[in-house]
């Protein structure tokens, strides 16, 4: 397993490579100019000037090394420096966003948490309510609880997360008043009534998330547990003596868990990534709306570091997942 894990560490890089190369090639075909919200009172050589500033009239091989050099040499320098008080990084050119004029990576920290808060919190709720749920719904097939967690599960699924979080704030926050219909990011909790605040406004974009994350997840879990409990190991394991208890939460699940373990591993850079359409709803100060800001003013360095942030993700949480295969079922191996 250790061997297997290298090896795809090793050809995970030149895969990420690729993938930054593909990114930064689109984002320089998409339409749109960094200059255009300049003032039309700025002169033609100050914006020139402004140009060459931000790394535009260079060719366009060199602006992808420069970036390439900025976010995986010069930008873990300065990390390194914020925690250990070193100056590795003192006079290296960090990536730029052009709508701020500051550094990508101090925005992406500052809008961090506001997402793992919502978005984070939701997806480990939506976890915890599908497991049990599918597990249930497959054990006990076609009873009323089969059939209610069925029905929410579908309309969780298939009801948009953006018409969900509208409904929601016509309801609470509009005729009854009860929860805030914005997500104040600059809200700072010091005492018990700042803590209730915050569960407050937390309650309607977490519920959102987690009703859609755990519609979709517990359809998988229970489709694995139903495909697993007819097997011949199963009633091998009944015919032993074994309890029932035993032959569902041991046998059945762990058996179960490996298309689910994908399904939420592969989830996981959405959390990340943020619920864009949803931080829109209840104006949640996350990295799902920063990618949306940044795509609107055009801010190419932005977009591309937050793209390439989310493939790194992607590819991370795969290896996780494959590890985890073998985790589950002694029969996978790698060798």
């Amino acid at each position: 397993m250790l061997n297997y894990t290298i090896r795809r560490l090793f050809f995970a890089v030149p895969t990420l490579v690729f993938i930054s190369l593909i990114i930064f090639l689109l984002l320089q075909l998409a339409p749109g100019d960094p200059m255009a919200q300049v003032p039309l009172t700025v002169p033609a050589e100050v914006k020139q000037k402004m140009r060459e500033a931000l790394g535009l009239g260079q060719p366009i091989h060199i602006q992808y090394w420069k970036w390439l050099v900025q976010f995986f040499w010069v930008e873990p320098l300065h990390l390194f420096d914020y925690f250990f008080s070193t100056g590795f990084s003192d006079g290296m050119q960090r990536v730029i966003s052009w709508q701020t004029r500051s550094p990508v990576m101090d925005i992406v920290a500052q809008r961090m948490p506001q997402t793992l808060w919502v978005v984070g919190l939701s997806y480990i709720l939506g976890i915890l309510i599908a497991l049990p749920l599918g597990i249930v719904s497959a054990y006990k097939q076609y009873s009323i609880f089969d059939q209610i967690g069925t029905f929410i599960s579908m309309v969780g699924f298939s009801v948009p997360t953006f018409f969900t979080g509208v409904l929601l704030i016509v309801i609470f926050s509009v005729k009854l008043h009860w929860l805030p219909s914005i997500y104040d990011t600059t809200h700072v909790v010091n005492d018990w009534d700042s803590f209730m605040f915050q569960i407050r406004q937390m309650l309607m974009p977490v519920s959102v998330l987690a009703l859609y994350n755990a519609a979709q997840i517990g359809r998988f879990m229970r489709a694995s547990m139903l495909d697993n409990l007819n097997q011949d190991y199963v009633r091998t394991a009944r015919a032993k003596g074994l309890s029932e208890k035993v032959v569902v939460l041991v046998h059945v699940l762990r058996n179960s868990m490996i298309p689910v373990v994908t399904v939420i591993a592969l989830g996981v850079p959405q959390v990340f990534g943020g619920a864009i359409i949803t931080e829109q709803v209840f104006k949640v100060n996350g990295l799902g709306q920063l990618l949306i800001t940044a795509i609107q003013a055009n801010d190419l360095p932005m977009v591309q570091t937050l793209t390439f942030i989310f493939a790194i993700l992607i590819v991370v949480f795969n290896l996780i997942a494959d590890v985890l295969y073998g985790v589950l079922d002694p029969r996978i191996r790698y060798d």
